[in-house]
């Protein structure tokens, strides 16, 4: 079908660049701290783009692939939080500058273009191959009735499982040591590391000797946070749709933004205290979704009165009953 759109796909690619260059080379040529009042306009300016884009959706593709995307877009915009919440606590860890924050964030994304990439288009193909019907069909048996995919299905039960340990996971991450973790040794595997930062670079020298500082460690953890991360959100946005285009282009729209969102829950984190539950709950669901989907068939714009309404009052619960320690 997006063959004969092309337009999508141009406006799609386009956007994405000009706003990565206008990112690194223009608004951010140097590192600084993000203030509230920068993270709010850049969050605006990336749903806003967002949202056209669905709007072009809708126009080319119609209301079916509208809802698919909006949709998917909020499925990953409310899983990212979680993931932000880590990233919070990965800073902390190492001390970052908050002037460096915006460095490590950016490349973390660029990584995460490419990810998502390799991820949903990969996934598609293979659920295409594991449809049970077609399976026993190859082997001869035919006239089975019931739609199943394999992959799919396994992907539901994995959600149900994983919302319901995000439902009693606690403060787990507020003990790792993130040195511990495989980002970190990749890094000190290849490279001596310095224990003083250098301002934004990722390399410094001491005593004539070329050192990582440790921002490249963050990154490298970063990165491969994000990578557990979509393990758990790239099964859940395939029970929204099997297009790949529509889950690529949401998914990137709403990864692009984290870094706004990222400053805005560092400086406001006590209004999602109860969204972690929320999440927790919208993975369940999602699992459920796939895992029925061969025998009832739940549109994507009841997904998304659902995903919606879970968000809304998970944030509205987080203002009412605010943690013991943000009183």
């Amino acid at each position: 079908m997006w063959e004969n759109n092309p337009w999508l796909i141009v406006t799609f690619a386009l956007a994405i660049l000009i706003m990565l260059l206008l990112d690194l080379g223009v608004f951010n040529k140097k590192s600084h701290e993000v203030s509230s009042k920068e993270a709010v306009t850049w969050s605006l300016v990336w749903i806003s783009l967002s949202m056209a884009f669905s709007g072009l959706v809708y126009y080319y593709a119609g209301s079916t692939k509208f809802f698919e995307f909006q949709s998917a877009y909020w499925v990953e915009k409310a899983l990212s939080v979680d993931n932000l919440f880590v990233f919070i606590l990965v800073f902390k860890f190492f001390d970052v500058p908050n002037s460096s924050k915006h460095k490590v964030l950016f490349w973390g994304i660029i990584g995460a273009l490419v990810l998502r990439a390799i991820f949903i288009f990969s996934g598609a193909f293979l659920i295409q191959l594991t449809y049970l019907n077609k399976i026993l069909s190859y082997f001869g048996v035919d006239g089975f009735k019931y739609d199943i995919n394999i992959i799919m299905t396994l992907f539901g039960l994995f959600l149900v499982y994983a919302g319901i340990k995000s439902w009693s996971s606690g403060d787990d991450d507020d003990e790792q040591d993130y040195n511990d973790t495989r980002g970190a040794k990749l890094i000190r595997r290849f490279f001596s590391v310095s224990e003083k930062y250098d301002g934004a670079k990722f390399f410094t020298y001491e005593n004539g000797k070329k050192l990582a500082t440790p921002l490249l460690v963050v990154v490298a953890v970063i990165e491969f946070t994000d990578l557990l991360f979509a393990v758990d959100s790239i099964p859940a946005i395939f029970a929204i749709s099997n297009d790949p285009f529509i889950l690529y282009t949401s998914n990137i729209f709403a990864i692009l933004g984290l870094r706004a969102l990222f400053f805005l829950l560092d400086n406001f984190i006590h209004l999602f205290n109860k969204l972690p539950y929320g999440l927790a709950f919208i993975l369940s669901f999602i699992g459920v979704k796939m895992i029925i989907s061969p025998f009832y068939h739940i549109e994507s714009v009841t997904s998304l009165l659902v995903i919606g309404g879970i968000l809304v009052l998970s944030v509205v619960l987080s203002i009412m009953f605010p943690d013991k320690a943000e009183v």
